[in-house]
């Protein structure tokens, strides 16, 4: 061989190597559909869902529409149907509510289970005002029919169920119940992945909160290295930080029951629990890089576990 072939060769391995990789970033990129993401988002939380109240014309319309997703990205319900209702009171008022919980079987751990959570329900309409909750939380609800479609080009190892609670704005009530009437055993689940609030971040970060009660997934996060232009910061659960998330969204209900847990937000923002929680005030860009950290987070705790 010449040298200039041996040059050649060396040269045309480069440049499939660096095309390899690229073709490799662009599936990891394409593990859902960037633009039906934002679609579902911008649909939950306009008006026509009258923000999402438990109980209310909009929450009973939300439940239907993440059924129907559900159903069509191929998940089969956890129970006999999708949805797990149930009943409370708060403040003397008497609520029904309605999880919907969704499954899709592991193809080498079928016997033990990821939850990935997000609530649905929101402030739904006060004085006359609907308080439509884009970012809180129908940006987590949407990811999780990115995670769903993902699954069908990659089925997981564990099995996985993706959870929509109820309620959560009225003391965190979907996941209790669901905790406390689980349909799989506790001893099955491994981890919970929260998702509530992850569609904006002006300075660009989203908090990961609970690697401190658990080293292999502290040390998971603090070696993943971050796609697209975001920060992957973990704290907020008691460790050197002054506020404490680990009671504040649906991942406190597995916590209790000693189930480890990663729970992905973002900082309170000026429109947090406000009327201008809307589709218009989200970072399409933060939320999209957001989902697609979620799901290659998930990736490696899956392929390696806990």
């Amino acid at each position: 061989m010449s040298l200039k072939t041996f040059f050649y060769c060396l040269l045309s391995l480069a440049l499939f190597q660096v095309i390899n990789a690229q073709k490799n970033q662009l599936n990891d990129s394409l593990a859902f559909n960037q633009d039906v993401l934002l679609m579902h988002l911008k649909t939950v939380s306009s008006d026509a869902f009258e923000g999402r109240r438990t109980g209310s014309e909009g929450g009973i319309k939300t439940r239907k529409y993440i059924i129907n997703q559900f159903y069509s990205l191929g998940l089969s319900p956890l129970g006999n149907t999708f949805e797990q209702s149930f009943s409370f009171v708060e403040q003397r008022k008497d609520y029904r509510a309605t999880n919907v919980l969704g499954w899709i079987k592991g193809t080498e751990k079928p016997n033990s289970y990821i939850v990935i959570s997000a609530h649905y329900d929101h402030e739904g309409i006060k004085n006359g005002t609907i308080y439509n909750g884009a970012d809180d939380n129908a940006s987590g609800l949407c990811a999780l029919f990115s995670f769903a479609e993902y699954f069908k080009n990659n089925p997981p190892k564990h099995s996985v169920i993706l959870a929509a609670f109820d309620a959560e704005e009225l003391g965190l009530r979907g996941s209790k119940y669901y905790i406390e009437n689980s349909i799989v055993s506790l001893n099955k689940i491994k981890l919970n992945l929260n998702l509530d609030m992850i569609s904006r971040g002006d300075d660009k970060e989203l908090f990961v909160v609970g690697t401190r009660y658990n080293e292999n997934l502290k040390q998971l996060i603090l070696n993943f290295k971050a796609i697209g232009d975001i920060k992957l910061i973990a704290g907020h659960d008691g460790e050197d930080q002054k506020e404490n998330w680990t009671y504040s969204s649906d991942h406190a209900s597995f916590y209790k029951k000693k189930i480890p847990f990663l729970y992905f937000g973002v900082a309170d923002h000026k429109d947090y629990h406000q009327p201008t929680d809307d589709f218009e005030n989200i970072q399409p860009q933060f939320y999209i890089d957001a989902v697609n950290n979620i799901i290659s987070i998930f990736k490696k705790i899956d392929s390696l576990g806990l």
